[in-house]
C-alpha cells in the first residue's frame, strides 16, 4: 500500500500545482465596445478568485498526506475533496456559462467603471481560453485522489513521521521484520544493535 499514499499525494500536489499555474494564465480574452476594440486579458484569479488560495491549500495537504497518521488522512482526504467541489463548480460556471461577473474585476481595473450591468453593456465579447478547462481537469485529479486517499487510507503503512518519535513511542512491532530505521533507533536509545 506504499502506492496508494504515492498516488494520492501526487494526485493531490499535480492538482494543486496546475491551480496555482492556471491563476496566473490568462482566461478569458474580453473585447470592449469603447470605440477602440481594447482586448483585456482576464487572470483565472479574476474569472475565480478562490483559484489561488485553494490550490495552495491543496498543495499544502498533499505534502501534509505524505507525513500524516490514520485519522488525519480521512479528515485531509475530505478538506480535499470538499476544495474539489468549490473550485469545480466555479470553474465549470465560467466554462460553461461565462458570466459576465467573472471578467468584472478585471474590466473594473481597467475601466473605472463597476457594477455587472454596466460591465456587461461595455463587453462587446468574450472568448475562453483552454486554461478553465485545464483547471476542471486539475479538480477532477484532486477529487480523484481525495476519494482515494478515503477509500484506501486504512490500508497504508504507518507514518513517514515514524521516525521521529521520541523512543516511549517507538515500540518496534513483533509482527514486523526488524529494519534499518529501527536500528538506528536502538543505537539512538544507547543499544547496540549488532549484539
Amino acid at each position: 500500500m506504499r502506492r496508494a499514499r504515492s498516488l494520492a499525494v501526487v494526485g493531490m500536489l499535480l492538482a494543486g500545482a496546475l491551480g496555482v499555474i492556471s491563476s496566473t494564465q490568462t482566461w478569458i480574452d474580453v473585447t470592449l465596445a469603447d470605440g477602440a476594440q481594447q482586448t483585456l486579458a482576464v487572470p483565472g484569479s479574476d474569472a475565480v478568485p478562490v483559484l489561488t488560495p485553494l490550490s495552495l491549500a491543496a498543495l499544502a495537504l498533499g505534502a501534509a498526506l505524505s507525513i500524516v497518521g490514520r485519522v488525519l488522512r480521512y479528515v485531509l482526504g475530505v478538506i480535499a475533496l470538499a476544495i474539489a467541489g468549490v473550485v469545480g463548480v466555479a470553474t465549470a460556471q465560467v466554462l460553461f456559462t461565462l458570466p459576465v461577473s467573472a471578467t468584472a474585476a478585471t474590466v473594473s481595473d481597467a475601466t473605472g467603471i463597476s457594477g455587472v450591468d454596466a460591465i456587461s453593456d461595455l463587453v462587446s465579447s468574450m472568448s475562453l481560453t483552454p486554461w478553465p478547462a485545464i483547471t476542471l481537469l486539475a479538480e477532477v485529479i484532486l477529487a480523484a485522489a481525495a476519494l482515494f486517499t478515503l477509500v484506501t487510507a486504512r490500508r497504508w503503512q504507518g507514518s513517514a513521521g515514524r521516525k521521529y518519535r521520541t523512543s516511549g513511542d517507538a515500540s518496534t512491532d513483533a509482527s514486523r521484520p526488524h529494519d534499518a530505521i529501527d536500528s538506528w533507533d536502538d543505537l539512538s536509545r544507547g543499544a547496540d544493535p549488532t549484539t
